[in-house]
């Protein structure tokens, strides 16, 4: 399978990163590299993971697909992406955590390390809520939508006019709108509060490299 093949190529490229890299043959000896740079590694894995899907998925893949998808198609798409994506970007952010809390224990670390720490639980439990409230919410909501908007034939057309100019005569279909419209911006509301913890938390790594 296609998913595989790129799975396995890229534990073979972090393989030999890690084999190469010269924390693997230090002055602790070949056998013993430093824990710490291990755990540096997760934590940069899993943050630049979790940002550039939170990156693409909110500015650009959504947006795209809306733009170029039948509503219904875009709907039954997104009810099958968003579950998979916040599992993943939940994920990502608990390693983040985990590594950031090693490497910085809450006692001896310093305000900055308590914020960035903040901001990295802060993305987990908006994702997290989103994965567990908003995203059901959303997609059964979407569901009872689609089964009345069917009724009248409209879904399969790309953009909201017809949902509108339908809904002005449907009372069932407007109430209906309102609600999905209510949930779904809670759950932006959410993600973007997410995107916005790790925004800054790239902020605090970009101040720490030495390129």
């Amino acid at each position: 399978m296609a998913w595989i093949t790129r799975f396995l190529t890229a534990v073979a490229f972090l393989a030999v990163g890690v084999i190469l890299s010269p924390e693997t043959f230090g002055s602790d000896g070949p056998n013993s590299p430093k824990l710490s740079t291990f755990i540096k590694l997760a934590h940069l894995l899993s943050f630049s993971t979790a940002w550039g899907a939170a990156l693409w998925v909110t500015f650009i893949g959504g947006i795209i697909m809306f733009k170029n998808l039948p509503r219904h198609q875009f709907g039954n798409l997104q009810s099958k992406m968003f579950p998979a994506y916040f599992s993943m970007v939940g994920v990502c952010c608990a390693i983040a955590v985990a590594a950031f809390g090693y490497l910085h224990p809450w006692k001896s670390a310093t305000t900055a390390e308590k914020y960035q720490l903040g901001f990295l639980v802060s993305g987990f439990a908006f994702n997290l809520t989103n994965l567990f409230v908003f995203t059901p919410m959303t997609i059964e909501m979407m569901k009872q939508r689609h089964k009345v908007e069917r009724e009248q034939n409209i879904g399969d057309e790309i953009g909201w006019t017809k949902n509108q100019e339908v809904a002005k005569k449907n009372p069932k279909l407007a109430a209906m709108n309102k609600k999905f419209g209510m949930i779904h911006g809670l759950s932006s509301l959410a993600n973007i509060l997410a995107f916005g913890s790790l925004a800054l938390h790239s902020w605090y790594l970009a101040a720490k490299l030495n390129l």
